[in-house]
């Protein structure tokens, strides 16, 4: 009997969406091969299988189990080239996604793995970071700031020991591109962090991931062994090396200094800044921490230059930018595109536009301390600057789309709980204005003097936003204070009778 090839997603979200269900439903069938491979991202389209054909490879879209004599037999399919959710996109740091088995080195380098390191290990530290100059990258984490800055001043702080550590505590909801480097291109970043100690002059790395990420975790621990076995981390002449450590769950940890803290074995609290960690990170060395997906960006720019990765983007945003979709849009999923396209375009050519039966309220972008964009917001475009113009954050990429059905006034309280949850407590416009500011919405939403409660909501939010120690509280503002300007009418309540007989 001739045997298929068959390509199915050993993805988190594609197993959720019943891609695992499908591969042990045809375990025992030896009319295929199934190969578990990385997501594409179209997670709608979930679960997706995929076969060779003479002209690429072809789909078959939300298989169930009795599909599988049309896959064999070639029926039906759709290639994977004209499929226009993946086809409108450019994929640079995902170019592998959907390809490639993860934890195969072999193929990782087939597709142009470790091209970057070579080209690291023929420059100077001083040329590195030269190159990163000239491909202006950004941190994808949200900070953006200019990553060569931080490993020129980890390069030039003198110090026997130095770290490169990879913030992959993905705490923001509606965001899993981290989560989809780890599972689907593990090598990639740790080829980054190579490149990362290499040019700062780093001898051991950590990759700091969030409790709630088994299958990444397990998946980089396995490729660490695997690159270790075949000497990737000997960088050099002087040994590398690199390790997985587990976090509690606290979503303050995304924060560099309490990341570190965490690391240290402490509990996990922000720290003043300055000292910057690139002078005095971890045990006080100097030390490099950036989140996934920029370690994952660094491959690429170093092995086709600077100038390729400045000439994608805007002015002040270069390359591209990983957004995922979530929320109540018809294709929820990964979308990687050069910054500059508006929220709109996104939500329309890649979103697919509206699930059936709702209708379009707002846009949350950067996660639970991202701004609300209304309707009439959404000509903005995707970049930094726009962005911060706008007085609103892109994070790290994040995209939740709310329907009419949401109700503002009780998005706004959920903001302020989350907040009043995940303070790590040490400064008191987090720990104790996030407490009040949730008691004073509720107060609103029982009616009770909605004016006078409205009034103190905005200063318990310019209190947070000056006050606090870290972006946790100081961005909560932006979804509690963009909900009240664009849906006021959603906090205008009626006095409960209680209220009114007070």
């Amino acid at each position: 009997m001739k045997t298929t090839r068959c390509y199915l997603a050993n993805d988190t979200s594609s197993r959720a969406a019943g891609a695992g269900r499908l591969a042990d439903a045809w375990s025992e069938r030896p009319e295929i091969q199934l190969i578990r491979t990385s997501s594409r991202g179209a997670f709608f389209l979930e679960p997706m299988v995929e076969r060779d054909t003479p002209n690429g490879r072809e789909a078959w879209f939300n298989v169930a189990p009795n599909d599988l004599p049309r896959i064999v037999g070639g029926v039906g399919g759709t290639p994977v080239a004209g499929i226009p959710f993946l086809q409108q996109q450019t994929r640079c740091t995902f170019a592998n996604f959907g390809m490639t088995e993860p934890l195969a080195l072999d193929e990782y380098q087939t597709q142009g793995g470790l091209k970057g390191l070579a080209a690291a290990q023929s420059l100077s530290p001083e040329a590195i970071i030269e190159e990163l100059r000239i491909s202006r990258l950004r941190g994808r984490g949200g900070a953006a700031f200019p990553v060569w800055k931080k490993w020129q001043a980890a390069q030039q702080t003198g110090s026997e020991q130095k770290y490169v550590v990879a913030n992959a505590d993905e705490g923001d909801a509606g965001t899993y591109c981290d989560r989809m480097v780890m599972e689907g291109d593990p090598f990639r970043l740790i080829e980054g962090m190579l490149i990362c100690a290499r040019a700062i002059g780093a001898t051991r790395g950590y990759i700091y991931c969030r409790y709630e990420y088994p299958a990444a975790v397990r998946a980089m621990r396995f490729a660490i062994q695997k690159a270790r076995e075949a000497d990737l981390l000997d960088c050099d002449d002087y040994p590398f090396d690199l390790e997985v450590v587990v976090g509690a769950g606290s979503y303050v940890c995304g924060e560099e200094t309490a990341l570190l803290e965490s690391l240290e074995g402490r509990r996990g609290v922000v720290l003043a800044k300055p000292p910057y960690p690139a002078e005095s990170g971890l045990y006080g060395k100097p030390t490099i921490v950036s989140n996934v997906l920029t370690f994952a960006t660094i491959p690429n720019i170093l092995a086709n230059g600077g100038a390729w990765h400045a000439s994608l983007g805007t002015e002040g945003s270069r390359g591209t930018m990983a957004l995922q979709l979530g929320g109540r849009v018809k294709q929820p999923g990964l979308v990687e595109i050069p910054f500059g396209l508006t929220l709109h375009d996104v939500l329309d050519r890649f979103g697919g536009g509206m699930a059936p039966g709702s209708r379009f309220k707002a846009v949350q972008v950067g996660g639970p301390l991202g701004s609300l964009f209304p309707e009439s917001q959404l000509d903005i475009p995707i970049c930094y600057d726009a962005f911060a113009e706008a007085g609103a954050i892109l994070g790290h990429g994040g995209i939740v789309v709310y329907d009419d059905e949401t109700n503002m006034v009780e998005l706004a309280r959920h903001f302020m709980a989350f907040t009043a949850d995940e303070s790590c407590g040490k400064c008191t416009p987090c720990r104790i204005g996030s407490i009040r500011g949730a008691e004073t919405v509720d107060k609103i939403i029982k009616g009770e003097k909605v004016v006078q409660n409205i009034d103190l909501v905005r200063d318990l939010c310019e209190t947070l936003r000056d006050g606090s120690l870290c972006a946790l509280g100081g961005l909560t503002p932006m979804p509690v204070m963009s909900a009240l300007e664009h849906f006021p009418e959603d906090f205008d309540r009626k006095p409960s009778r209680a209220a009114a007989a007070e």
